[in-house]
């Protein structure tokens, strides 16, 4: 059967969230169908949907439902047929998706780090004692607490330039954002510096891009197969069993992080206590066909390690 392309009179609409962020991921995402077929810009529609992660921006996430605020509507809209494909950080995806919705293509991954960011251009170890940091992420938060429980930390919801701007307004002396999120909107001029992942260990999926589809939408599927990335994908299948299996959400202070070595898969993983005064790590590798088990065992073998009360944020 001969592939239907869209055309500008019968575009493809690409659903996005509306920050300057998701929006750069969105025209990414055309750019490269544009590429793999050959089209004009005009063949696609970006179609800007406000979640409702993106309307309440003054409580943390796991008061007001978690990480779907940020999808709902969007696949709400996808199933309606209002749009054809959606664009999502992966970090901010649910291990799970609505019946009749796939999401099986990856973007190359960006850089994977955190970024710290102080007005003055210094170093997180600069920061003086009791010093005020401002982040959204239990993650971020729980590794801080950690490596310095003298720290003050702040709720700092928005996207990246609300986040900038709250930190020049002087509610915290320092933030952390995604390094990959500052490389993809060009942002030179933000000193920062990258924590290497041996310190910090990023969120599941962090630098990831994803495309979601309808399941019966074969001519989504044909074109999105052309821009797979697959090492992408095999990193973020190990990642993801890893995530599942602890149910991970925005409710649990959880880093996990593969790279692939030859026909290996290499993955890290840790748990942590929302005051940083615990934290449990393991690794291992597997053949990349086997990443999902290997996220999964690994899990199973952080549960088992874990006190009683390790995850009575949960309950």
């Amino acid at each position: 059967m001969t592939l239907e392309l869209p055309t500008p009179s019968a575009p493809l609409n690409i659903g996005t969230r509306g920050s300057p962020l998701a929006l750069a991921q969105a025209y990414e995402t055309r750019m490269r169908l544009m590429a793999a077929f050959d089209l004009p810009e005009a063949a696609f529609e970006i179609v800007v949907i406000k979640t409702t992660g993106d309307k309440i921006i003054d409580r943390p996430l796991k008061e007001i439902g978690g990480k779907g605020l940020f999808t709902r509507e969007i696949e709400q809209d996808m199933l309606s047929g209002k749009i054809d494909i959606a664009v999502h950080s992966m970090k901010d995806m649910p291990v799970l998706q609505p019946e009749g919705l796939l999401l099986d293509t990856y973007l190359p991954r960006e850089d994977v780090r955190d970024a710290f960011i102080a007005l003055d251009g210094g170093k997180l170890a600069d920061l003086p004692h009791g010093a005020t940091v401002g982040t959204s992420s239990l993650r971020r938060k729980a590794q801080l607490l950690n490596y310095r429980p003298d720290l003050n930390i702040v709720e700092f919801r928005g996207n990246l330039q609300t986040r900038l701007k709250k930190l020049g307004d002087g509610v915290a002396e320092a933030t952390f954002l995604a390094m990959a999120g500052l490389r993809r909107l060009k942002m030179d001029d933000v000193p920062r510096t990258a924590i290497e992942v041996t310190q910090m260990l990023p969120a599941v999926a962090q630098g990831a891009i994803g495309i979601e589809r309808r399941a019966d939408d074969l001519r989504a599927a044909e074109m999105l197969e052309a821009i797979h990335d697959g090492p992408t994908g095999q990193r973020l299948a190990a990642e993801r069993a890893f995530l599942a299996a602890l149910d991970g959400s925005c409710e649990t202070p959880i880093g996990g992080l593969a790279v692939l070595d030859g026909g290996t898969v290499k993955l890290r993983g840790e748990i942590l206590r929302v005051d940083g005064s615990e934290v449990l790590t393991d690794a291992g590798d597997a053949p990349i066909e086997d990443g999902p088990e290997l996220g999964t065992q690994m899990a199973n073998t952080l549960r088992s390690q874990a006190p009683d009360d390790f995850f009575s944020w949960l309950t």
